[in-house]
């Protein structure tokens, strides 16, 4: 099985990321709330965080609305479009886009646990029940 790529993948930086989950956790959120926080969790400066949603505004990952004196973000692309596109570009890269490559590999190394083992079936029935 391979994926489909889709027209115009949504490729994401790591400092994208970074910032987006941030938003995606809690939005909107101000320029001081995203330095504070990306901050602590990956030891940004100031100058940095206002640097990388700059950039993402203009890439349109983010919607950025004027309060007051400062500016609030929230996140223009979903989670699940972001993890998704993000999956086809380790799949394509890394196992030439098969998924059952990267399964084998993961079991052969014996990198799953009984219970991912047993959610992967479940998802796979239910994947069988739908068509």
């Amino acid at each position: 099985m391979t994926w489909k790529k889709d027209a115009g993948e949504l490729k994401l930086t790591a400092s994208e990321w970074s910032a987006l989950s941030c938003l995606w956790e809690d939005s909107p959120r101000t320029v001081m709330q995203l330095v504070a926080d990306l901050g602590e969790r990956v030891g940004w400066a100031k100058s940095t965080t206002i640097t990388t949603l700059r950039r993402m505004e203009e890439k349109g990952l983010v919607r950025v609305e004027q309060t007051g004196r400062g500016k609030s973000y929230t996140p223009a692309v979903e989670r699940e479009q972001a993890a998704t596109a993000e999956t086809h570009s380790f799949l394509d890269r890394v196992y030439q886009g098969s998924v059952g490559l990267m399964m084998s590999a993961m079991a052969k190394r014996q990198e799953l646990s009984a219970d991912e083992v047993a959610e992967l079936r479940a998802i796979l029935e239910q994947i069988g029940e739908g068509k």
